[in-house]
C-alpha cells in the first residue's frame, strides 16, 4: 500500500477524534464527519470516470488522460475527434442548480435532484460550488477558442439504468463531430462550353445528314 495523502491523513484524524468521545457539539461532530467524507473523495480514477473510460474503450475510442497543457485538465482527451470530456460529480459541480443569487446579503442556491447542499456550513458550500461552476464555464470557453469540442458527462447519467444510453450518446456525438470536421468540401468548377449543348439520349435516333 502506498503512503496516504495528507488530505486522507487529516480525514482519518478527524474520524478518530470524533470516535474518541471528545467533548464537541453535535453540529461540530456532523461537520467533522462530513469533512472527513469529502476529503476521502478521489479526484482521479473515480468510479464515474472509469465507467466512461471503459465504455469508450470498448466502443473503439482511444484517448489521453488529464492533459496537463489544456485548460481544466480534461478527464479524457480524444485528439482525433478534437474533443475533451469532463466527467463531473453532481455535487461538486452543482448539476442542475442555478448560480447563487444575493438574498439579504447572503448567497442562496436551490437544491436539485442530484445536488443537495449541506445545511451545515451552507454558505461555504454554496460559495465553493459557485466557484466550481464559474471555473468550468471559463475553462470550456478557453477550450472552444482553441478549437476543442467539450462534452460534460454527469455522475447521475451513469447510473445503471441510464449508463448504456449515456455511453451510446457520447459515441454518437463523437462520430458526428468527426464527420462534421472531415466532411468533403464540394469544389465548384466552371462549365465547359459543350456541357451547355443539348446532348441526345442514348436511345435517341440521331438525324442523318
Amino acid at each position: 500500500m502506498g503512503k496516504s495523502s495528507k488530505r486522507q491523513r487529516h480525514a482519518k484524524a478527524a474520524i478518530k477524534q470524533e470516535q474518541s468521545g471528545a467533548c464537541i457539539s453535535s453540529a461540530e461532530s456532523e461537520q467533522a464527519r462530513r469533512s472527513a467524507n469529502m476529503a476521502a473523495i478521489r479526484s482521479k480514477d473515480t468510479k464515474p470516470e472509469m465507467i466512461v473510460r471503459r465504455g469508450l474503450w470498448k466502443r473503439g475510442f482511444r484517448y489521453r488522460l488529464n492533459h496537463k497543457r489544456l485548460p481544466g485538465h480534461p478527464d479524457l482527451v480524444l485528439k482525433k475527434y478534437r474533443t475533451c470530456i469532463f466527467v463531473n460529480g453532481c455535487f461538486w459541480h452543482g448539476h442542475n442548480v442555478a448560480l447563487p443569487q444575493i438574498d439579504n446579503g447572503q448567497l442562496t442556491i436551490d437544491n436539485s435532484a442530484c445536488c443537495k447542499i449541506p445545511k451545515t456550513n451552507r454558505e461555504f458550500w454554496v460559495a465553493k460550488i459557485r466557484r466550481n461552476k464559474e471555473r468550468d464555464k471559463e475553462e470550456q470557453k478557453k477550450l472552444a477558442a482553441m478549437g476543442w469540442h467539450c462534452i460534460t458527462v454527469w455522475e447521475c447519467e451513469l447510473k445503471p439504468s441510464k449508463r448504456e444510453e449515456t455511453l451510446e450518446s457520447i459515441a454518437f456525438t463523437l462520430n458526428h463531430i468527426w464527420l462534421q470536421d472531415h466532411q468533403a468540401k464540394v469544389v465548384s468548377y466552371p462549365k465547359r462550353e459543350e456541357e451547355d449543348m443539348q446532348m441526345p439520349m442514348a436511345a435517341e435516333d440521331i438525324e442523318k445528314v
